[in-house]
């Protein structure tokens, strides 16, 4: 059978159905694209090669336990986990230092910055996606006065206006949600690794 013009879902179907030969061809047609992906952010060859192998051991992992659903997208699916481990190695050698949020640490003056390279850009997106998740917890009020501030940009005069309440009420709404977000980041572990 010629692996080589089947499409990436029926390749998976036919692995699932007990055949090893369509793992290998699915592999080896997206193996340089995931190994680009993969390289261009660790800029270490063997390291590459790790994570490489280690993305697809959990690709071969997921598949086996039928977690698989992304039907049609194979290649974003496992780009994502490469992404996700690539991030992980990051992490786990805490080559960037981790930054406790402090009254003169400002998350968001570190999400401004557009001078990172790319290991620091991967944190960043990683950081922006930890970030959106906690500000979903906090309550509405302080919630719609942070998203205003910080993302989009609004003096707290303009926020007054726009909300309906009076200044003070609105910095008051502010610094209720910068404690109970740095409370929530210490709650749920987040750690902020920039450079």
């Amino acid at each position: 059978m010629d692996y080589s013009k089947m499409g990436d879902s029926e390749l998976i179907r036919s692995y699932l159905s007990g055949n090893e030969a369509p793992l290998e061809a699915l592999i080896s047609k997206n193996q340089q694209r995931i190994f680009s992906y993969i390289l261009v952010r660790i800029q270490d060859q063997d390291l590459a090669n790790d994570i490489f192998q280690d993305t697809f051991v959990k690709v071969i992992n997921t598949l086996k336990r039928g977690k698989y659903n992304e039907e049609g997208k194979f290649l974003q699916w496992t780009m994502r986990i490469a992404h996700n481990l690539i991030i992980d190695h990051y992490r786990r050698e805490k080559r960037m230092p981790t930054m406790s949020p402090t009254d003169e640490f400002n998350i968001f003056d570190v999400l401004k910055d557009n001078s990172l390279n790319v290991e620091s850009s991967l944190i960043k997106e990683q950081i922006e996606a930890d970030l959106h998740k906690l500000i979903d917890q906090l309550p509405e009020d302080q919630k719609e006065v942070l998203k205003l501030r910080h993302f989009s940009g609004l003096s707290f005069k303009e926020i007054s206006d726009q909300t309906g309440v009076s200044i003070n009420t609105a910095l008051g709404r502010m610094r209720y949600a910068l404690i109970n977000l740095r409370k929530l980041m210490e709650k749920n572990n987040v750690s902020l690794l920039m450079q």
